[in-house]
């Protein structure tokens, strides 16, 4: 992972973040590159993550010694007494980052994704990445050559770090979360009537539209009807004129323009379509400003 040298550079970019209602204080960025090395036996008042990259080594943890190597993550909690040693043969290179956690709303319930990191009897080893690998690029290459609106970028990269790092120690059981139910029949009506708005000087077809959702045309059609109550043509007539009123307010338009701007070949069809919607041929709403007037009772 060439990234992982870029690490560094993100000391005094990254200073902190918070993910759902945790504040993470990052205290350290680094690397060691694939040659033989080893951290004698110390402790942290952080967590301490590293993910190898590449060789062998050893993470002994308290009394107990974990092979480690390419794709696996380890972790020491504040107050874990731990050891890393490189494979003379094969050596390790790693990046890490430490990070002290804590709650800063007091909402949490007692068991989610950051059960990863403070539950004391959680995992220290892991091979469940996740997305930690490209996590850890993105830093890098914005750490590497910073452009505007690097702080942004690099607050919710760190945030993902952080969730994927407890993630990666998390138990199934604290992962697991109510099933999520999706209703894509709002969001892809919201896509098709979009489209219609986007291109109302164009001839339109059913066709069209359903392509651009990614669905046959009967199943556009009856999805579109269901939620909005209308058809796909109607709405498309609707919205046409809907602009050819407000267009018509523009005194600098002529009629065929505005006819041509919402889809209309010819002023003819045009008009007649707009008078069936308002009462009005084109000319005459134009005349009143798009007023309309009711008749005087003088019986009262």
């Amino acid at each position: 992972m060439a990234a992982a040298e870029r690490f560094v550079d993100l000391a005094g970019l990254l200073e902190s973040c918070e993910v759902d209602g945790f504040r993470a204080d990052f205290v350290s960025w680094g690397y060691y590159r694939p040659e033989y090395w080893r951290n004698y036996w110390h402790t942290h008042s952080f967590h301490e993550v590293c993910l190898a990259y590449e060789g062998e080594g050893r993470f002994n943890s308290g009394p107990t010694q974990y092979d480690v190597g390419p794709g696996t993550v380890f972790i020491a909690r504040p107050g874990d007494v731990h050891e890393i040693e490189s494979s003379q043969t094969s050596p390790l290179g790693i990046a890490f980052w430490g990070f002290t956690f804590r709650e800063v709303s007091n909402l949490a319930p007692a068991n989610g994704w950051w059960s990863g990191l403070t539950r004391a009897d959680g995992p220290v080893v892991s091979t469940q990445l996740g997305g930690l690998p490209g996590t850890i690029s993105a830093l890098a290459a914005e750490a590497a050559a910073p452009r505007s609106g690097y702080q942004t970028s690099l607050n919710s990269f760190g945030a993902a770090l952080v969730l994927d790092t407890a993630r990666a120690f998390a138990l199934d059981d604290d992962l697991s979360v109510e099933p999520v139910v999706r209703n894509r029949g709002p969001f892809v009506v919201e896509a098709m009537r979009r489209h219609l708005s986007d291109n109302l000087s164009r001839q339109i077809t059913v066709r069209e539209v359903a392509a651009a959702v990614h669905l046959s045309e009967r199943h556009a059609e009856r999805l579109f009807s269901s939620v909005t109550g209308a058809s796909l043509m109607s709405t498309l007539r609707r919205l046409r004129l809907e602009l050819a009123a407000q267009l018509l307010l523009d005194p600098s338009l002529t009629i065929t323009a505005i006819a041509h701007a919402c889809g209309y070949s010819d002023v003819r069809p045009f008009s007649t379509a707009f008078r069936r919607r308002y009462g009005r041929t084109p000319g005459e709403y134009r005349r009143t400003g798009g007023t309309s007037f009711m008749p005087l009772d003088l019986n009262g």
